[in-house]
């Protein structure tokens, strides 16, 4: 056998036990894992990608034949392709936005808190409903952190909504009494964007 050999099957021989370990350990943490309930996920950080991986939620849910919730807080003025597609070939999702916009192109705070409250009333209605297996709450976390909303209702909400529904809330911050609630929290962290360097926004990627 050439050294050459030799050393391809160490390497094989290392991989194998290195793989047969990690196995052991994935297998004893699916087999802890023995709660089944519906999930709290934030999705936050300043980074792309955070309604995005929502809406992959959708889909995966959709796939089993679920029925979703979505509300989109801020976004509305501008189609988006999410829109389009939920609108008119998903009719088994529960779809609403707020519709004023980005704040700072409204600019004006109180017509602002008033749409909010509008849309949780519609958000609210969803975390109550055991049909949703479900709900994303796009951008939930901008209420928060402009005081549009009561904190403590929005969270007493996302803690007493039907067991087995699953909740995702999207955007940057919202808070720490939020992240303490949810089960899984996930920062997206901005490293580069094109937008930054003249790149102007893409359909059917960016919305």
């Amino acid at each position: 056998m050439t050294d050459k050999s030799q050393d391809s099957e160490k390497r094989d021989g290392k991989h194998k036990k290195a793989m047969e370990k990690q196995k052991t350990n994935v297998d004893a943490s699916i087999a802890a894992a023995d709660i089944e309930r519906g999930v709290g996920i934030l999705l936050t950080g300043n980074g792309k990608g955070k309604s995005s991986s929502a809406f992959g939620m959708v889909m995966r849910a959709l796939g089993y034949g679920y029925k979703v919730g979505v509300v989109q807080f801020i976004k509305g003025v501008q189609l988006s392709g999410e829109e389009i597609y939920l609108k008119g070939k998903c009719p088994e999702v529960e779809f609403y936005q707020m519709g004023t916009g980005f704040t700072w192109d409204t600019q004006d705070r109180s017509g602002d808190i008033a749409a909010a409250i509008r849309t949780w009333k519609v958000a609210k209605a969803m975390l109550e409903n055991d049909s949703l297996h479900l709900v994303v709450l796009d951008e939930l976390t901008y209420m928060l952190a402009y005081s549009y909303l009561e904190e403590d209702e929005v969270l007493s909400a996302l803690q007493n909504r039907p067991a087995a529904q699953s909740v995702v809330v999207t955007g940057r911050g919202g808070g720490s009494a939020l992240q303490e609630i949810m089960d899984t929290v996930s920062e997206v962290k901005d490293i580069k964007h094109a937008f930054n360097n003249g790149i102007m926004a893409r359909k059917g990627v960016d919305y």
